[in-house]
Parts: structure tokens; C-alpha cells; sequence
């Protein structure tokens, strides 16, 4: 991993102006916004670097920094021992040049913008889903006047070579059909509809293709953006990333993936089996090569045996046959075109969609109350739903979040305990992914949970 000893750089498309007070806001170096915003620019600095372990890469470029310097034309960054992947000739690449300002951008108008002037709330649902609205809209992410063509593609980074080119299929199938991809900008299954998709884009010479990765501090560290995203936006945690990812979207994919992936599955059924949705249609394929069938078999059955037969009515399974997938996705964006148009709802951001405060705020995994969830029988299955999201959600900070990573090191596994039959669901399933390598990328995965009935 060599390093380049400096470099400055300027914004290319946004950001240029900044007040003083918002300068001093990101650069006090005690400061945990500047930590934030550190640890992001050299997220962002290794695009297209294969690791999922954050303390490796922080522990490389322990001697890296960065600095906003206020000028007359507007601001720079002054980028000192940056990855060298990032350059080209002593340039830096002019995309990950963009998402620099982007990651800048963001944390500004978090915790400067919402934070710091008290605009932001999370006591009620209403408060949260406007804050994610605002961070969106800044970003430019929110677009106005456009039909819905916008596919979420979620799936993991660990993943096999014919399950990267299958996802990079089915995005070429999605792009030729003139549809947008948004994933959670890593590698895996979230690189492969992207660079399948713009093929596709080309061919019909789309040239306003859109590629959005949708990040969070957490995970951008261990999931660096890979080379396509063109437009990036880190929101503050993970409950106002899958609140975005489930607004913006007019279809949903998943691809085969670890515990990340259950996450987010577990999430959205959360939502669409909740009470107050019944009338909400989110179109959701889970899509599978051939050879990785036995995946949502496997994820078809936990789903059934925890969740019951009606969380199973809100998707479908395709196991290979790209063009399937691609046309399936085609009819429900359409279907949610016609019944955002009938309602006089937003193409761009889905309002009606009801998010109970418990999946707004944020969860956090440590011993105690991974230890404290509700892994029973005795409560609604949307509730039972949010509570294994939490779950794997602990699962994944354990993994390859730094701070869930320390955690573990220093306190040893999370306990997971509740109903035997839940437990059990829960072992066969990560046992299987452990097996098949799905909790992490390269080395030896040491389990950072144990079960208990």
C-alpha cells in the first residue's frame, strides 16, 4: 500500500463555499466531527480496495490527514499520506475527488446544518423521516420532475465470482431497460449491478445514468464506494440508511449476501407486515445464479419458520434468468409509477410509507442489549421482525464495524438468546454463511456471537 505524501484538491461540482463557523465546526482535531470526517475521506480515498477490515486499513494510514484550508475562490482540502490507488499520474481520480466533497458535504450538513442548530429531533417519526429527507435532498439525490426508474440492489461484499457477474447481469438487464441502481456503494453484490447497469445505459445511450451509493460512518470504513457509484450520500447511522434506501426506492432486489443482507431483509419485512402499510407495495425479488440456489431456499425457510407464512407473500424468488429479473422489476416500478401517480405521491420519495420509531432510532449493539432483545413469540411478528434486525445488525457491527470489533475484542462474543425455535433458526443460518464464507472477505472468520435458547 503505498502513499502519496501530499496532494490538494479543490471542490469539482459542489461545496465550494463554506462559513468560517462550519470550517472551524469539522476542523477541531479534538473533535469527534473531525474524527468522522477523517475516517470517511480515507474511506473514500480507497475506492475500489478490497478489505472489510477497518482497523487494518486505519492501522496503514495511521499517519494520514486531511485539512480544510479556507481560500479567496472558496475552500481546499489539503490531503497529506493519502492511499495511492487514489491518484493517476499525481492527479486524484476526479470521482473520488467528487465523493471527497461529498463525505465533507454530508458531515457539514449533519452535524453543522441539522445538529447544531437544533433542527434536528428524534423524538417523534415524522421528525426523523424529515431529517432523512433534508440530508437527501442537499445531497441532490432528490431529484424532481423525473418518472420512477430507481432499483434498489441490495446483496453482501463477500460473495462468489459467479454471484458477482450473475448481480452484474441482472444490472445489465436492468440498465438496458433505461433503470437507475442504488446499493450500499461496496463491493460484491452492490459493485456488480453497477457496472452491469452502465454497460446497459451505454448501449442505449443513457447519459444521465444514476449509480447512488448509500452509506453510513459505520460501514463506508469497512465498505469503501467502488469505482461506479457517481453520486454518494453518508447518512448519520444505519436506521436513516435503510429509511433512505426504502423512500427512495420504486423496486427492491436482493442478492445472495451474509448477515448485512438479512438485516436489511428483516427490515422491510418489518415494515411491510406492519399494520399501517397493508395498503404499501414495495415490489421485492430475491435473485440467485443457478449455482446459489440453495441460498433463498435456506433464507425462504428461516423467513417461513420465524416469521410465518405471511412474511413470505411479500416477495418472490428467481433463481437465475437475468431477463426475468429485470422484466419483473420493469412491471413493479410501473405498478408503483401508476400508484404514486393515482395517490399524488412523491416519484421521488415515498411519504406514506409508515416507519415506527423503533426502526428510526438508532440501535446500539453492545453486550447489554444485544443481550436484552426480544427473540420471542410474545409480541407481533413486524415487532418480531425488528428485533432479528437488531440481531444481525449486532452481527455485522461485531464484524466489521471498529467500534462493534473493539467490543467484541475486549468483552468477548454478543449473546443472543430467546426462543429455542428462533435461536435455532438463527445457528443454522449463520452456520451456513460461515461455511460458505459470507462473514468476511479474506482469513479465518471468528464468530463475534454465541446463542443461547
Amino acid at each position: 500500500m503505498n502513499k502519496v505524501p501530499y496532494v490538494s484538491v479543490r471542490p469539482t461540482s459542489s461545496l465550494n463555499l463554506l462559513s468560517h463557523r462550519e470550517v472551524a465546526g469539522v476542523m477541531n482535531y479534538d473533535d469527534e466531527v473531525f474524527k468522522l470526517f477523517r475516517q470517511c475521506a480515507l474511506a473514500v480515498l480507497n475506492t475500489g480496495m478490497v478489505e472489510d477490515d477497518a482497523d487494518a486499513v486505519f492501522n496503514h494510514y495511521h499517519d494520514f490527514d486531511i485539512r480544510i484550508i479556507p481560500q479567496s475562490r472558496g475552500i481546499k482540502l489539503d490531503v497529506i499520506n493519502a492511499p495511492a490507488n487514489a491518484f493517476v499520474n499525481g492527479k486524484m481520480i476526479k470521482g473520488i475527488q467528487e465523493h471527497l466533497f461529498s463525505a465533507l458535504r454530508d458531515i457539514v450538513y449533519t452535524h453543522h446544518k441539522i445538529s447544531n442548530n437544533g433542527s434536528y429531533s428524534s423524538n417523534s417519526s415524522d421528525d426523523i423521516t424529515d431529517t432523512v429527507f433534508r440530508i437527501l435532498r442537499n445531497a441532490g439525490i432528490l431529484k424532481a420532475n423525473t418518472i420512477p426508474r430507481l432499483v434498489v440492489c441490495w446483496g453482501g461484499h463477500a460473495i462468489k465470482r459467479f454471484e458477482y457477474d450473475y448481480s452484474k447481469q441482472v444490472g445489465y438487464e436492468l440498465g438496458i431497460r433505461g433503470l437507475n441502481i442504488a446499493t450500499g456503494c461496496g463491493t460484491g453484490a452492490m459493485r456488480g449491478p453497477m457496472k452491469g447497469a452502465a454497460v446497459g445505459h451505454a448501449k442505449q445511450h443513457i447519459h444521465d445514468g444514476r449509480y447512488i451509493g448509500i452509506t453510513e460512518p459505520g460501514i463506508i470504513a469497512s465498505e469503501s464506494p467502488n469505482p461506479t457509484v457517481s453520486e454518494l450520500v453518508i447518512l448519520p447511522d444505519i436506521e436513516k440508511r435503510l429509511e433512505a434506501f426504502v423512500r427512495l426506492s420504486h423496486s427492491i432486489i436482493v442478492f445472495p449476501g451474509g448477515a448485512g443482507t438479512v438485516e436489511e431483509i428483516l427490515y422491510l419485512l418489518s415494515l411491510l407486515m406492519h399494520p399501517d402499510n397493508r395498503s404499501i407495495d414495495i415490489p421485492l425479488v430475491f435473485a440467485a445464479p443457478v449455482e446459489s440456489k440453495e441460498y433463498f431456499i435456506a433464507m425462504d425457510n428461516f423467513i417461513h419458520n420465524t416469521l410465518g407464512e405471511e412474511a413470505q407473500k411479500y416477495y418472490q424468488i428467481v433463481t437465475g434468468d437475468p431477463e426475468r429479473v429485470a422484466q419483473q422489476i420493469l412491471e413493479g416500478v410501473e405498478h408503483v409509477r401508476r400508484y404514486r401517480r393515482k395517490q399524488q405521491e412523491s416519484y421521488a420519495f415515498n411519504w406514506q410509507l409508515k416507519i415506527p420509531l423503533e426502526l428510526q432510532q438508532p440501535f446500539h449493539p453492545n453486550h447489554e442489549n444485544m443481550r436484552q432483545l426480544k427473540l420471542n413469540y410474545e409480541q407481533p411478528k413486524h415487532s418480531l421482525a425488528a428485533e432479528m434486525r437488531c440481531g444481525f445488525s449486532g452481527i455485522v457491527a461485531g464484524n466489521i464495524k471498529a467500534q462493534g470489533v473493539e467490543a467484541v475484542r475486549k468483552h468477548g462474543p454478543y449473546i443472543l438468546q430467546g426462543d429455542p425455535t428462533i435461536i435455532g433458526e438463527f445457528d443454522v443460518l449463520l452456520k451456513d454463511f460461515i461455511a460458505n464464507g459470507r462473514m468476511k472477505l479474506k482469513g479465518e472468520y471468528k464468530p463475534c456471537y454465541r446463542l443461547k435458547e
